[in-house]
């Protein structure tokens, strides 16, 4: 399989074959990886404002390249920043939130928490929903049962106050309606026959327990419905123009669903590109490769880290963004502020830091030629010699080398640097710091050694620094995809359609009663396979949120059907023994019953012969921490096919370059993947 144009494989009157296209947007390119007949064409635009026009411009791109409609694509799936976008920006819907009396400042209080323990100035991030936007409603719920029903005199107030308030959108998270909705779904449902307006409702939303935790994740599900709402119809409207099928919508847990499911589940597709860039990674992975991978995705604006482990892709219930808990399953992504586009800057204390701003696609870095003065981690890589004044990026954009050294020269001058290229030697060093901490939080942090890993390494960026991070924490083999550049597209490809649901089951776990837990999950599992596209061709699979008596925190391990609780006890003792070093006498406790469905879809095959060259197409001078060195340059598409090329090298693709430094060496796999190893030279 090669990325290039497919003229010679298809024409617009042909049959279409497997035709599926996967558009990633990230905050500097959307990304294109198009699956056809047994070819992979890719392409890469600028993103956009409205993320639509990017898309729809990637697509007619990558189907001109390979000369066919984009009617005859049978599958479109997608990823976007929409609605991490709403929350780090700030600029979400004006939204209410209504809860039971007393309970008002839930969001405000949270759990006491410090986001700096010894910073006596930390602040909390400002509540989405602003205290004259919350509303109480006399009612009672209990673990038990409904208490106090709530009355139609207090829900006439309650819709006369939301209208005066203008809001564009609601939230309703009442006291126990993970346990009982009853209050709940009459005030939800009351709304939405008053309002013109989306409203959230937490037992729809997160059916669990800890207020806190639901009423925010209920509270983000609201304030960026609108969003998600208006653009995946202005996407679906797009698509439907093109002739492409409705698209289907990568959310955060690593699965794509149909969009009309997202327009109501807003909350799932929170950081669902990284998501797909995990699941691309883990798809293109050898079998020796699958046992332990760390994902590096780095982009033009962040760098996204993540594991996968014996095959699995690494999920959590327990995520934050901008510092606000969302509880609904996701991908397990660690996410740094420093990409391509990070711009560096010198601290106050006269440090050099990276990010998190960034120069973004417009103007973009001070190289792109476009207005941008500030110097960036691409621009340090283009003084390096990582990537040649030549290199197209993207496909589109040529560079400007003495703008990159004009605005490094300006960084030395702050720093007291000698010169431009130390202070791009000085950025390249930061930002791989600041990516190595990364790692370090999902491999060492949890009890992994990042040594039994390999490094994947993915997105514009992500091959230019990914071995001399590896180098830095003794990990011996770095991974670069075929599809590296667009991987996160690829993975949409590969991804499979996956629907979640979870219900809180409190009780020492020598005590539930096992059938009625089974129901229980026989009940998940049914609305499940009621929820996706294909019943006959989907897998249930269940677990169990457990812990110790007393313990504030809980462990997830599968479970059987049907339910046995000394089965699911060994595995959480197994599981706890893991993560902490030792099992407890102490009572186990469920807390939790998770189902999950998955139909599952088969990636695109990927093959590369290579080819025979063995002759380098240029060299340049790059610049090493041990000094600058003449360094032979590859193209990607002609690699050599047998044997390894010893470092330092840099390989050129369409849409990443590679470097590997002194002391590595690098060969191309059959599957067109390049591996960097330690070199025994």
């Amino acid at each position: 399989m090669s990325d290039r144009a497919a003229s010679d494989r298809a024409t617009d009157g042909e049959a279409t074959g497997d035709r599926g296209i996967g558009v990633d947007v990230g905050g500097t390119f959307t990304d294109v990886a198009l699956s056809l007949d047994g070819d992979l064409v890719t392409a890469k635009v600028p993103s956009t404002d409205d993320q639509s026009e990017g898309v729809a411009a990637g697509i007619e791109k990558a189907c001109e390249a390979a000369g066919i409609d984009p009617g005859s694509v049978r599958e479109f799936s997608h990823a976007m920043t929409v609605s991490v976008n709403a929350l780090l920006e700030g600029d979400g819907a004006r939204t209410a939130l209504v809860t039971t009396e007393g309970f008002r400042d839930v969001l405000e209080i949270g759990r006491q928490t410090r986001p700096s323990l010894y910073d006596l100035d930390a602040e909390k991030p400002a509540p989405l929903v602003p205290r004259r936007r919350r509303f109480e409603v006399a009612e009672r719920t209990s673990p038990d049962g409904v208490e106090r029903p709530v009355d139609d005199a207090a829900i006439e107030s309650l819709v006369a106050d939301l209208r005066d308030a203008d809001v564009e959108s609601v939230a309703v998270c009442l006291l126990h309606a993970y346990a009982h909705p009853e209050n709940e779904e009459r005030v939800a449902e009351a709304l939405r026959a008053a309002l013109d307006v989306p409203v959230s409702a937490s037992h729809e939303v997160l059916p669990e327990f800890r207020e806190y935790e639901r009423t925010s994740t209920t509270a983000v599900d609201a304030y960026v419905r609108p969003a998600i709402d208006g653009y995946v119809g202005r996407l679906t409207e797009r698509a439907r123009d093109m002739g492409l099928p409705q698209p289907r919508i990568m959310q955060a847990n690593g699965g794509v669903t149909d969009a009309d499911t997202v327009r109501r589940n807003a909350v799932t597709t929170v950081l669902s590109g990284p998501a797909a860039g995990v699941v691309g990674a883990s798809a293109t992975a050898s079998a020796a490769d699958r046992d332990g991978l760390i994902t590096f995705d780095m982009g033009g604006t962040s760098s996204d880290v993540s594991l996968v482990r014996d095959g699995e892709v690494e999920r959590t219930t327990e995520s934050a963004i901008a510092d606000r808990p969302i509880g609904t399953p996701m991908v397990d992504v660690e996410t740094v502020g420093a990409g391509g586009g990070s711009i560096a800057w010198v601290d106050s204390g006269g440090a050099l830091r990276i990010g998190p701003r960034s120069a973004g696609a417009e103007p973009g870095p001070a190289c792109y030629g476009k207005g941008g003065t500030e110097p960036t981690v691409t621009d340090a890589n283009l003084v390096l010699g990582y990537v040649g004044a030549d290199t197209s990026l993207g496909g589109d954009l040529s560079l400007d080398a003495a703008a990159a050294r004009d605005a490094l020269a300006d960084l030395a001058d702050e720093a007291g640097m000698e010169g431009p290229v130390a202070a791009a030697l000085g950025v390249h060093r930061v930002a791989n710091a600041d990516m190595t901490r990364a790692i370090r939080s999902v491999t060492v942090e949890r009890g992994h050694d990042p040594r039994e890993f390999g490094l994947v390494a993915f997105g514009g960026a992500g091959p230019m620094h990914a071995v001399s991070i590896a180098d830095g924490l003794d990990v011996d083999r770095v991974v670069v995809p075929h599809a590296s550049g667009v991987l996160s597209a690829y993975g949409l490809l590969a991804a499979d359609e996956t629907r979640d649901a979870v219900r809180t089951r409190q009780g020492p776990l020598a005590e539930v009663d096992a059938d009625a837990v089974d129901a229980l999950y026989g009940e998940l599992g049914d609305d499940l396979l009621g929820e996706v596209s294909d019943p006959d061709a989907a897998r249930v699979e269940y677990a169990a949120d457990l812990r110790y008596a007393g313990q504030s925190f809980e462990l997830t391990v599968d479970v059987d059907r049907p339910f046995d609780p000394e089965a699911a006890a060994e595995r959480f003792a197994a599981a706890h023994e893991s993560a902490y070093g030792y099992r407890a006498d102490e009572p186990v406790e469920l807390v939790n019953c998770r189902a999950t469905a998955t139909v599952p879809r088969s990636a695109p095959a990927i093959e590369s012969a290579g080819t025979g060259a063995t002759d380098p197409r240029t060299t340049r001078e790059a610049v090493f921490p041990d000094g600058p060195r003449e360094t032979p340059v590859y193209d990607r598409e002609r690699f050599p096919a047998d044997g390894r090329v010893e470092g330092p090298v840099v390989v050129e693709g369409a849409e990443s370059t590679a470097v590997v430094p002194p002391g590595w060496s690098v060969r191309l796999r059959g599957d067109g993947a390049l591996v960097a190893e330690v070199s025994d030279a």
